[in-house]
């Protein structure tokens, strides 16, 4: 049984967009909105010791940037996984949702409805999308277990959380835009042996 905890980046220069896999930068409150939940999980611990093992992160600037700088304050080992990265939103990409509304009403409403059957045009489907990340997150635990890490960070985006979120919560992913995922918030879970994942409320 190993535990992950999910960090998503916190407001980005985009964040009013769908910017998916677009490279923008963290705000000054997105990085503090970051810290923050990361000092309140090092300032519970009773002992004082670092409750992470290892850091994975997507790639992008807005998580890999605040990864790096939290490996070098944890002194852990820093790794980037693509699999971890936002869902891609083809010709939506850094398009503002009111923007789309005015533009593709009908498209948007159906997307946000049910996401499995309706995509954005030329973006990656939400099949496609859950297969990347569970490859990833399997990807993550035998690196785990080779390496007898029990608790990693991760971090990445409201997407793959809400996914994730998904699956261990046992709900349709037609209802993963329903699901929450706060910028710069930690979400906790429990991976099983078998792959079994498990969201639990975080205590900081």
């Amino acid at each position: 049984m190993l535990k992950i905890d999910l960090l998503r980046h916190g407001q980005s220069t985009l964040s009013h967009t769908l910017r998916g896999s677009t490279d923008d930068d963290l705000t000054e409150l997105g990085w503090s909105q970051m810290q923050h939940s990361i000092d309140q999980s090092l300032h519970a611990q009773d002992n004082e010791a670092v409750p992470w093992d290892v850091i994975f992160s997507s790639p992008l600037k807005r998580c890999r940037l605040f990864a790096d700088r939290i490996a070098q304050q944890i002194e852990k080992p820093v790794f980037y996984h693509a699999n971890l990265q936002e869902m891609h939103f083809g010709d939506w990409e850094a398009l503002s949702t009111q923007y789309i509304y005015e533009n593709e009403p009908e498209l948007l409403a159906n997307f946000w409805q049910q996401p499995t059957l309706f995509s954005p045009p030329n973006a990656e489907t939400m099949q496609n999308f859950h297969l990347r990340v569970i490859n990833g997150l399997t990807d993550i635990q035998q690196q785990m277990q080779a390496n007898h890490w029990q608790h990693a960070l991760l971090v990445t985006h409201g997407g793959v959380i809400k996914l994730l979120k998904c699956i261990a919560l046992k709900h349709a992913l037609d209802d993963l835009l329903k699901m929450s995922a706060e910028l710069g918030q930690l979400n906790a879970f429990i991976l099983h042996e078998d792959g079994a994942l498990a969201f639990v409320e975080y205590s900081a």
